[in-house]
Protein backbone atom coordinates (compact mmCIF):
# COMPACT_ATOMS: atom_id res chain seq x y z
CA UNK A 1 0.00 0.00 0.00
CA UNK A 2 1.42 3.38 -1.05
CA UNK A 3 1.43 6.46 1.11
CA UNK A 4 -0.24 9.68 0.00
CA UNK A 5 2.73 11.64 1.33
CA UNK A 6 4.78 13.18 -1.48
CA UNK A 7 7.67 14.24 0.75
CA UNK A 8 10.35 11.54 1.02
CA UNK A 9 10.95 10.41 4.58
CA UNK A 10 14.66 11.24 4.19
CA UNK A 11 13.70 14.91 3.89
CA UNK A 12 12.10 14.91 7.33
CA UNK A 13 15.26 14.02 9.22
CA UNK A 14 16.37 16.72 11.70
CA UNK A 15 19.72 17.25 9.99
CA UNK A 16 18.09 17.79 6.59
CA UNK A 17 15.49 20.11 8.08
CA UNK A 18 18.21 22.11 9.84
CA UNK A 19 20.18 22.42 6.59
CA UNK A 20 17.06 23.61 4.74
CA UNK A 21 16.33 26.17 7.46
CA UNK A 22 19.94 27.39 7.37
CA UNK A 23 19.94 27.64 3.57
CA UNK A 24 16.65 29.55 3.35
CA UNK A 25 17.68 31.74 6.28
CA UNK A 26 20.85 32.73 4.44
CA UNK A 27 18.92 33.35 1.23
CA UNK A 28 16.37 35.56 2.97
CA UNK A 29 19.13 37.41 4.83
CA UNK A 30 20.87 38.07 1.52
CA UNK A 31 17.66 39.34 -0.11
CA UNK A 32 16.59 41.56 2.77
CA UNK A 33 20.15 42.80 3.27
CA UNK A 34 20.35 43.81 -0.39
CA UNK A 35 17.01 45.61 -0.08
CA UNK A 36 18.23 47.52 2.98
CA UNK A 37 21.49 48.45 1.26
CA UNK A 38 19.68 49.74 -1.81
CA UNK A 39 17.45 51.91 0.40
CA UNK A 40 20.52 53.38 2.09
CA UNK A 41 22.18 54.07 -1.27
CA UNK A 42 19.07 55.73 -2.66
CA UNK A 43 18.91 58.00 0.39
CA UNK A 44 22.51 59.03 -0.22
CA UNK A 45 22.01 59.71 -3.92
CA UNK A 46 18.95 61.87 -3.26
CA UNK A 47 21.08 64.36 -1.36
CA UNK A 48 23.29 64.83 -4.44
CA UNK A 49 22.00 67.34 -6.99
CA UNK A 50 20.08 65.76 -9.84
CA UNK A 51 21.26 66.32 -13.41
CA UNK A 52 19.15 68.82 -15.34
CA UNK A 53 18.08 66.20 -17.91
CA UNK A 54 16.23 64.30 -15.17
CA UNK A 55 14.30 67.36 -14.05
CA UNK A 56 13.46 69.17 -17.29
CA UNK A 57 13.22 68.72 -21.03
CA UNK A 58 16.38 68.61 -23.10
CA UNK A 59 17.66 68.62 -26.66
CA UNK A 60 20.38 66.25 -27.88
CA UNK A 61 23.27 68.47 -29.07
CA UNK A 62 25.65 65.62 -30.08
CA UNK A 63 24.68 62.02 -30.82
CA UNK A 64 25.90 59.01 -28.85
CA UNK A 65 29.69 58.62 -29.27
CA UNK A 66 32.38 56.43 -27.75
CA UNK A 67 34.25 57.99 -24.82
CA UNK A 68 38.01 58.31 -25.09
CA UNK A 69 40.36 57.12 -22.33
CA UNK A 70 40.54 60.54 -20.65
CA UNK A 71 36.76 60.96 -20.60
CA UNK A 72 36.29 57.47 -19.19
CA UNK A 73 38.52 58.35 -16.23
CA UNK A 74 37.13 61.84 -15.60
CA UNK A 75 33.44 61.82 -16.59
CA UNK A 76 30.94 59.91 -14.46
CA UNK A 77 28.57 59.51 -17.43
CA UNK A 78 31.25 57.63 -19.41
CA UNK A 79 31.81 55.03 -16.70
CA UNK A 80 28.32 53.50 -17.01
CA UNK A 81 28.26 52.39 -20.67
CA UNK A 82 31.38 53.85 -22.27
CA UNK A 83 29.22 55.96 -24.58
CA UNK A 84 28.02 59.50 -23.98
CA UNK A 85 25.83 62.10 -25.68
CA UNK A 86 25.95 65.85 -25.15
CA UNK A 87 22.59 67.35 -24.23
CA UNK A 88 21.30 70.88 -23.71
CA UNK A 89 18.63 71.43 -21.05
CA UNK A 90 15.98 73.87 -22.30
CA UNK A 91 15.00 75.76 -19.11
CA UNK A 92 18.40 76.12 -17.44
CA UNK A 93 20.32 76.22 -20.76
CA UNK A 94 23.01 73.90 -19.36
CA UNK A 95 25.22 71.63 -21.45
CA UNK A 96 25.70 68.25 -19.81
CA UNK A 97 26.84 64.74 -20.69
CA UNK A 98 24.40 61.84 -20.48
CA UNK A 99 25.27 58.16 -20.66
CA UNK A 100 23.69 56.36 -23.62
CA UNK A 101 23.62 53.00 -25.34
CA UNK A 102 25.10 52.88 -28.80
CA UNK A 103 23.66 50.76 -31.61
CA UNK A 104 27.11 49.30 -32.32
CA UNK A 105 27.52 48.39 -28.65
CA UNK A 106 24.09 46.75 -28.61
CA UNK A 107 24.92 44.79 -31.78
CA UNK A 108 28.24 43.67 -30.29
CA UNK A 109 26.51 42.50 -27.09
CA UNK A 110 23.87 40.69 -29.16
CA UNK A 111 26.47 38.72 -31.11
CA UNK A 112 28.37 37.88 -27.92
CA UNK A 113 25.12 36.54 -26.47
CA UNK A 114 24.37 34.57 -29.65
CA UNK A 115 27.88 33.08 -29.58
CA UNK A 116 27.49 32.08 -25.94
CA UNK A 117 24.12 30.45 -26.61
CA UNK A 118 25.50 28.59 -29.63
CA UNK A 119 28.51 27.41 -27.59
CA UNK A 120 26.27 26.16 -24.77
CA UNK A 121 24.05 24.41 -27.31
CA UNK A 122 27.03 22.51 -28.72
CA UNK A 123 28.32 21.61 -25.24
CA UNK A 124 24.96 20.32 -24.04
CA UNK A 125 24.37 18.42 -27.30
CA UNK A 126 27.68 16.63 -26.75
CA UNK A 127 26.73 15.89 -23.14
CA UNK A 128 23.39 14.41 -24.28
CA UNK A 129 25.10 12.23 -26.92
CA UNK A 130 27.67 11.00 -24.40
CA UNK A 131 24.98 10.24 -21.82
CA UNK A 132 22.86 8.40 -24.39
CA UNK A 133 25.82 6.26 -25.44
CA UNK A 134 26.56 5.47 -21.80
CA UNK A 135 22.95 4.42 -21.18
CA UNK A 136 22.91 2.33 -24.37
CA UNK A 137 26.13 0.62 -23.29
CA UNK A 138 24.67 -0.11 -19.84
CA UNK A 139 21.45 -1.51 -21.34
CA UNK A 140 23.30 -3.78 -23.77
CA UNK A 141 25.58 -4.97 -20.95
CA UNK A 142 22.53 -5.77 -18.84
CA UNK A 143 20.93 -7.71 -21.71
CA UNK A 144 24.21 -9.59 -22.32
CA UNK A 145 24.40 -10.56 -18.62
CA UNK A 146 20.80 -11.76 -18.67
CA UNK A 147 21.45 -13.87 -21.78
CA UNK A 148 24.61 -15.37 -20.23
CA UNK A 149 22.74 -16.29 -17.07
CA UNK A 150 20.30 -18.45 -19.03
Amino acid sequence: MESDCRIPMACLRPRVLALHALFWGLVSLRVFGAALLSEEKSAVTKSVTMPCWQLEEFVVAAECTLCNAFQTKTEVACRQTGYVERINCTKSNKDELKSCRSATMEEHLFWKFEGAVLGLTVIFALVVVARQRSLDRQASEKVRRQIESI
